[in-house]
């Protein structure tokens, strides 16, 4: 007997960190919006490393962020630890990572989903959709429920059909101890969605008593006068708490990983799942690289207060007892005690070309797809296509237009497109080289790039609005002001090392910072900073001035590719007559169905000749119609 128990906009499957962006974005825009999750007690867990950020995914939570998101904010005030990383590098890769407290992570985005208006909670799997005429009418759930709804939201993660492996022992589950959600897999894939197989890892969590610190590399944190925020609302001072260290493998250890590779079943067979490229287990690395002689371990606390730390770059499937031979071969490592084994989790995903740029599903109106179901990997990335997935269900479910991000307007819409456009052959990860435009799309400008935008479609409030507007006028005052000033070259030289090239005469402000050994800091120790100038701030002037030469290159870029997208493609579009096309472009084209001609473009196996042909041919059915 199923029960009627209530009816809604949006119902958002999982509550991770694509669930969790997607039901506050879905509630925010003022759809009656419902979140299931398996457990209360794992909303917002961070099943793999502790941490938020990194290279390029850093960027993604600046995004979120800029739109109204959670995430940055939960990352600032649960943070243990922050770098910003590829300082050496050029600005364009700066990424920001913090390394978090996973228990405090989890307390501050339940009550954050708890505070938001219109979003209820419910603890209940949810086992098959109700389809009626193609389009999503509802949800069933594992208790007899029902919840009638127009739109839903699947985040599910690693839970959708997950298989635990560890040795030879292997079952039906979740990361934590969940179950898996092997019902709703079934439903899926009798309703015609493209499934497929994926697989990821996680390292042992071992107990802090158990390692010599003494014999591990240091890693701080950076100091704290230089920490940054991820949220653009955070203004409370930054303090780190924890340090971090690195360890090593050794010829011993990469002997008992190969001397076992027979009882790991990624190598035995047992796990068919296609794993990520770009974090491969330990024994796909000793297998991979055998010329190298060790890898690194990185030891990062899981919290401020619990004694577990995490291995990251030691995931594997070996038995326990293997693990534990492994990693005591490895210095400092000699008395470990493993609490929590590393494992390998296969789970179900969905072939994301059978998206659309929306995140919507072609092969069921309504439904839309987020984070690791998409065939990511990542917390990072799963918010961002969380946020996305939300924000577009509940416009549709309230009949307003959706939205989609071109590539160049941030990493979120670069991440998208890759998507649905490229698809995947193992699990996707954000990196700086996936996008054309690195030195537009910085972190810190994600609020300049995208919070208008998210103005526009409702996700940003009154008070971040106003913060953005204040910051945005003091930046424009600050450029002024530089642009006025005139600094003597002797009055610089005051302020710089003595081996500063500093040219041959001085200048306005805005002209001497586009010498390298001139910084805002010593341009400001000169004529004073300007009003409201954070550190952050005096950055972002800093690059734009510097790089205002490649910016522009950029932006010309940006507006030669727009043409193409600007120009549409009929949803009915039929390729099929377009004889002068090679046959894989069409087949391609029709499945796929790109928005726009610069999206066709993008399609593996579409030439610059197909696309000449194309544009011709919507150039005509336009003239005739």
């Amino acid at each position: 007997m199923t029960d009627h128990l209530g009816t809604y906009d949006v119902i958002v499957i999982g509550a991770g960190h694509a669930g969790i962006e997607a039901a506050h974005a879905a509630a925010r825009l003022g759809a009656k919006t419902a979140v299931f999750t398996l457990t209360l007690d794992l909303i917002g867990n961070m099943p793999c490393n502790p941490s938020i950020g990194g290279t390029a995914k850093g960027h993604l939570v600046r995004e979120v962020d800029a739109l109204g998101g959670l995430m940055g904010l939960a990352a600032d005030a649960t943070f243990l630890q922050s770098r910003m990383l590829n300082r050496g590098k050029g600005p364009a890769v700066h990424s920001l990572r913090v390394q978090t407290d996973r228990k405090r992570y989890h307390i501050w985005m339940k009550h954050a989903l708890e505070q938001t208006p219109g979003l209820h909670i419910h603890q209940a799997e949810v086992t098959a959709l109700d389809v009626r005429d193609g389009h999503v009418c509802g949800v069933f759930t594992n208790l007899g429920g029902y919840y009638a709804c127009r739109c839903v939201v699947i985040a599910t993660g690693t839970t959708l059909g997950g298989r635990i492996f560890v040795g030879q022992a292997h079952y039906d589950g979740g990361p934590d101890g969940t179950h898996a959600a092997t019902a709703l897999t079934r439903d899926l894939a009798a309703r015609g969605f493209a499934l497929r197989r994926f697989k990821t890892g996680t390292p042992a969590r071992v107990h802090r008593r158990s390692i010599d610190f003494s014999k591990l590399e240091r890693q701080p944190g950076d100091p704290d006068e230089l920490l940054q925020p991820f949220s653009f609302l955070t203004r409370t001072p930054m303090h780190n708490k924890v340090d971090c260290y690195i360890a090593y493998t050794n010829p011993a250890t990469h002997k008992v990983i190969l001397d076992n590779l027979d009882r790991s079943p990624l190598y035995g067979g047992d796990i068919q799942g296609v794993g990520p490229r770009y974090c491969p287990s330990i024994e796909d690395k000793v297998v991979r690289f055998r010329e190298k002689e060790r890898h690194p371990v990185f030891v990062e606390p899981c919290g401020e207060d619990p004694e577990e730390m995490y291995l990251q770059g030691l995931s594997s499937s070996l038995p326990e007892a293997v693990q534990n031979a492994m990693y005591r071969t490895i210095e400092g490592f000699e008395r470990l005690e493993i609490m929590r084994p590393a494992y390998a989790i296969e789970y179900d995903c969905v072939d994301p070309t059978t998206l659309k740029p929306t995140l919507e599903s072609k092969a069921v109106a309504g439904v839309y797809g987020a984070g690791q179901f998409n065939g990511t990997s990542g917390y990072e990335e799963a918010a961002a296509q969380g946020l996305l997935a939300g924000l577009n269900a509940a416009r549709h479910a309230l009949g307003r237009s959706e939205l989609v991000l071109p590539r160049h307007s941030s990493y979120l819409g670069t991440l998208v497109d890759d998507l649905v456009t490229k698809g995947v052959l193992d699990p996707y990860r954000m990196m700086t080289s996936r996008s054309e435009y690195r030195l537009s799309l910085r972190q810190d400008n994600a609020d300049e790039r995208l919070t208008p935008i998210g103005r526009e479609y409702g996700l940003v409030d009154d008070a971040r609005w106003a913060a953005f507007c204040r910051d945005r006028e003091r930046k424009a005052a600050e450029l002024e002001r530089l642009g006025r000033a005139r600094i003597r070259l002797a009055d610089l030289r005051a302020v710089c090392p003595p081996d500063a090239e500093l040219g041959e005469s001085g200048g306005t402000a805005l002209e001497l910072l586009r010498r390298p050994a001139v910084t805002y800091e010593r341009i400001a120790a000169v004529i004073g900073r300007g009003e409201g100038v954070t550190p952050a701030m005096a950055q972002r002037i800093e690059t734009e001035i510097r790089y205002a030469g490649y910016i522009a290159r950029e932006e010309r870029l940006i507006r030669d590719v727009q043409r193409h997208e600007n120009v549409a493609i009929p949803e009915d579009f039929d390729y099929a007559p377009l004889e002068t096309m090679t046959l894989e472009a069409r087949e391609k084209l029709a499945r796929i169905r790109p928005r726009t001609l610069a999206q066709a473009g993008r399609i593996p196996g579409v030439s610059p000749s197909d696309l000449a042909q194309l544009s011709i041919a919507l150039l005509k059915a336009r003239k005739g119609s």
